[in-house]
């Protein structure tokens, strides 16, 4: 398999401005084929031109990360957040354009709970459908849009504590199908699987040729090969559904067990990561063209 395989621009600095360029050499450098981006905000500090200056000098692909919240959420009960969210998506087709990428990754559905302060209400059943309803319409209306500017959203399923949108691979399905636009397919993130899925290698086959984007992270966000993660039976069904799309990885759980520490939270990098982080890509790598040569 000749996936490519990237790293999370967050790995290294956050937020990622004009000063952090440097980075994107230094990710082909370490042996990776493209970096995943925040989608940049007009107030950043970022010349997309520049980006995709460097990333088509180096070689290097990109893929975007959407920032939703619950100002752009397009399942949420109030319209202009609703609105927000629909008009966000369309810009994240734009500013796609601007740095070379074709993916464009996340919860799009914008309804954050654990970084948003907000709890997990107790929605009724009427409640329920009517947000998954919210969701499928404002996706229905901007696939078609990334579809024309050959693009495609990543409908990603976060755990439990993150959302209460999709938090399965199922659910991912559910939303994709209904949606049924060559603009959105399913992506999935092993860390927020790990959790939810009675089975990752299955819920992996489940999504079949739907898959679009695939994050491959430890159950604690540590270096590929130290949390307890099978990465050969992972490997393995994505080779099955003939998954020939990009794997991200972002091992950025710092090794850092002080007590009171918001774990939760991205920090910066404490030492210089560049041997965990080939030896984590030489993992998946080795673990990924295994799978062509065993069954």
């Amino acid at each position: 398999m000749k996936n490519p395989i990237g790293i999370i621009s967050m790995q290294y600095i956050r937020p990622f401005t004009n000063a952090a360029l440097p980075y994107l050499k230094k990710t082909r450098e370490l042996g990776f084929d493209f970096i995943e981006l925040l989608v940049p905000e007009p107030e950043d500090d970022l010349d997309p031109a520049e980006v995709r200056r460097i990333c088509e000098g180096e070689g290097l692909g990109i893929v975007l990360a959407a920032r939703v919240n619950l100002q752009r959420s397009i399942a949420s009960e109030d319209a202009a957040n609703r609105k927000g969210g629909v008009d966000y998506l369309k810009f994240c087709v734009e500013a796609a354009d601007k740095v070379g990428a074709t993916i464009i990754g996340g919860p799009l559905y914008g309804e954050p709970l654990v970084f948003a302060g907000r709890p997990p209400f107790s929605w009724s059943a009427e409640q329920i459908a009517t947000r998954a309803q919210r969701t499928i319409d404002g996706l229905a209306e901007v696939a078609p849009i990334a579809a024309a500017a050959g693009k495609v959203f990543a409908f990603e399923s976060l755990n439990r504590f993150e959302t209460d949108i999709a938090n399965t691979t199922s659910q991912a399905i559910a939303v994709v199908d209904a949606v049924n636009s060559p603009g959105l397919g399913v992506m999935l993130d092993t860390f927020h699987m790990n959790m939810e899925e009675r089975s990752i290698p299955d819920a992996i086959r489940a999504a079949g040729s739907r898959l679009v984007h695939f994050q491959a992270n430890e159950n604690h966000r540590g270096f590929p090969g130290t949390g307890n993660m099978d990465w050969t039976a992972i490997c393995r069904a994505l080779h099955q559904v003939g998954y020939a799309g990009p794997v991200s990885l972002e091992p950025f759980r710092r090794e850092d067990d002080r007590v009171g520490l918001p774990i939760a939270h991205w920090r910066a990098p404490h030492e210089n990561e560049d041997d965990k982080l080939r030896a984590g890509l030489g993992l998946i790598r080795s673990a990924l063209a295994l799978a062509e040569v065993t069954h």
